[in-house]
């Protein structure tokens, strides 16, 4: 984890290194977390989120990020919640029945898949190098709520290492959501890209989100 101090010399985003000197001035003296709540549109239920200092810390580090800090982004364009999905929320027949049942309530859900409810198609995007499939179980408790067609596309963006999954996931939403072709089928199509994003663009979801948490401070101490 990186030392907050440092912010100032940090290659990152001015409004993140905003929020590292909010975390070293208020959070850590003060020993408080970041505490606000996602209206139920978003997810689908009303949740609190909590932010840690070390969430905040991380991030800005470009460390390995956990399911809440990628729910704080999610909760900026209602995407399904990551928390209630992730590899540490029950089984896979837990975590797809929660898929499916959010399937029957809106036209566009991502997670590593985004599905387009109206035309029946998942899309699986996997950032990790490999070829790997999605979990049969997984397929088959979606398609029993609603028959659909599941393609794999493997022309997206490589990660260059394990740590960098959630800010792949945030940049796989903002390329989709901001194609008004919704194009990403052919984009992502095997040996179209494949190349890891350049930092510029993982900074551009980082900055949306540090500026997002920064909002959600000012409502806070008003």
């Amino acid at each position: 984890v990186i030392e907050v101090g440092d912010y100032s010399n940090m290659e990152a985003p001015s409004s993140l290194k905003t929020l590292c000197r909010y975390v070293e001035t208020t959070l850590l003296p003060e020993d408080k977390i970041l505490q606000f709540t996602i209206d139920k549109e978003v997810f689908g239920g009303e949740r609190d989120t909590f932010l840690l200092p070390e969430d905040i810390t991380q991030f800005a580090g470009m460390e390995e990020i956990g399911a809440t800090v990628v729910a704080v982004y999610m909760s900026m364009v209602g995407f399904i919640d990551p928390a209630t999905v992730s590899a540490n929320s029950g089984t896979i027949a837990d975590r797809s029945r929660l898929v499916a049942g959010r399937l029957q309530k809106t036209d566009a859900v991502i997670g590593l898949a985004d599905c387009k409810a109206k035309r029946e198609t998942v899309y699986f995007l996997d950032p990790l190098p490999g070829h790997r499939v999605v979990d049969e179980e997984a397929k088959n408790i979606v398609n029993r709520r609603k028959a659909v067609i599941w393609k794999t596309l493997s022309g997206t963006p490589k990660q260059p290492s394990s740590v960098e999954c959630g800010y792949y996931v945030m940049r796989f939403m903002r390329d989709i959501i901001n194609d008004p072709s919704l194009g990403f089928e052919n984009k992502y199509a095997k040996g179209n890209q494949e190349a890891s994003y350049p930092q510029e663009a993982i900074d551009e979801v980082r900055n949306e989100w540090a500026e997002f948490v920064c909002q959600i401070i000012k409502q806070g101490n008003n």
